[in-house]
């Protein structure tokens, strides 16, 4: 009785990604062997060979003809491994994808795929159901695929967006964040998109912890004035933070250049003018109208740039006076309040000094006067002292001296 060979190239182009030529030469010879040990029934082999036929001469109207016949037949694993390929083919030739997907799903069910060549199918499994809307089946294919390789970020990140199809976003944001963190843990940098996938979802959970979190890893990757400006204002919408705890974040915005707007500029310049530190305030409008961001015909400019400038040049001329005073005191206090105008000013060189006399004096919340430590060495450049300070920062304010430290190591 005559055997069935292989001629199934179409089939392996499919799942194994083999071209055409001499690559297709190689995927026929090395089907050969399976071929040469299956074994079909009479009824089988009678049903399969004009099939097989028409297949070989690319007569696709003759092979869809004499496919009810062998599909009827074909109740064994090697002949539903022989029809599978042989459906595969037909869909290519007469382009139905319906055929190609049928073809695949028996190939599977028969269960002689190789384990090499098993995930290549059950991907193309998936993608056919997705096309076709059929999710539930997509992701039980998707899921076998995880079963085989389970640290396949590429699989997990296809699942969690055929779950975002559906809506099942509580389903997507643990495969998204698995995904990630496969990546980091393989030393490979995740694409930004994955951030911001998990770090959406993560908003819309209300899950605010871990919104600040990916925020920082993000940054840490991806630390673009627009992911700033992004991380920036959700730890803000996060956060329950204090007015001096404000003012550090928006010292923080200015400096990581997030400001696009000219209410922001005012916004800082007015707090800073109502802690008594009208030099910084006045830097923060001249920095607004430097960008061209801020008009000085605005309404808020104009009233703030009357009242800021005078008391910047009579603030700026008192604080040396004031340096031994507060030096001598037994409170860190008022050291505290004069570091932080000799900082507004850009005089780190007696601001340093001064936020560790307060340190040294007690009296004041040690995590405020670390931030602003690390705020003032950060802006002379001692980047490792400015990290040491961050680090030391404790309770509500951690994640925003986290935040100071991504931005030290912004491009590192």
């Amino acid at each position: 009785m005559m055997k069935l060979v292989s001629s199934f190239a179409l089939a392996t182009a499919l799942v194994l990604g083999v071209g055409a030529g001499g690559t297709a030469a190689q995927a026929k010879k090395a089907e050969e062997p399976k071929a040469a040990k299956a074994t079909y029934s009479e009824a089988e082999q009678k049903a399969l060979l004009p099939l097989q036929t028409a297949v070989t001469a690319k007569n696709w109207d003759a092979a869809k003809a004499a496919l009810p016949a062998a599909q009827a037949a074909s109740q064994g694993a090697d002949a539903r491994y022989a029809l599978g390929r042989m459906e595969i083919d037909v869909g290519f030739g007469a382009n139905d994808d319906s055929l190609k997907a049928q073809g695949v799903d028996l190939m599977i069910d028969s269960g002689k795929l190789s384990p090499v060549d098993l995930p290549k199918f059950y991907q193309n499994q998936a993608v056919f159901a997705t096309n076709a809307k059929n999710y539930p089946k997509a992701e039980t294919a998707f899921g076998k695929m995880l079963e085989l390789n389970p640290n396949d970020s590429t699989t997990i990140v296809s699942l969690a967006q055929l779950k975002l199809q559906q809506k099942k976003n509580g389903e997507a944001l643990p495969l998204i964040e698995r995904a990630i963190q496969i990546k980091e843990a393989a030393g490979q940098k995740p694409e930004e998109i994955l951030y911001k996938y998990a770090l959406q979802l993560n908003i819309d959970a209300k899950n605010g912890p871990r919104s600040v979190a990916l925020s920082r890893q993000l940054l840490g990757a991806y630390p673009t004035a627009e992911n700033w400006k992004t991380a920036l204002m959700i730890y803000q919408r996060s956060a329950t933070l204090d007015s001096p705890a404000q003012l550090d974040l928006l010292r923080l915005m200015r400096a990581s250049k997030s400001f696009t707007q000219a209410g922001e500029y005012l916004d800082l310049a007015e707090r800073l003018d109502t802690a008594g530190l009208p030099g910084e305030a006045k830097s923060v409008l001249d920095e607004g109208v430097a960008s061209g961001k801020l008009a000085t015909s605005q309404p808020g400019y104009i009233e703030l740039i009357r009242t800021v400038g005078p008391r910047s040049q009579g603030d700026r001329a008192s604080l040396d006076k004031e340096q031994a005073r507060a030096l001598a005191g037994p409170s860190g206090s008022l050291t505290l309040k004069l570091a932080d105008a000799y900082a507004g000013y850009g005089d780190y060189t007696k601001a340093v000094p001064l936020y560790r006399a307060s340190l040294q004096k007690g009296g004041v919340d040690a995590n405020v006067v670390n931030t602003r430590l690390g705020i003032a060495l950060a802006s002379s450049g001692d980047r490792a002292g400015a990290t040491e300070a961050f680090k030391a920062v404790t309770g509500p304010r951690a994640d925003l001296a986290g935040l100071w430290i991504a931005y030290l190591n912004r491009g590192a």
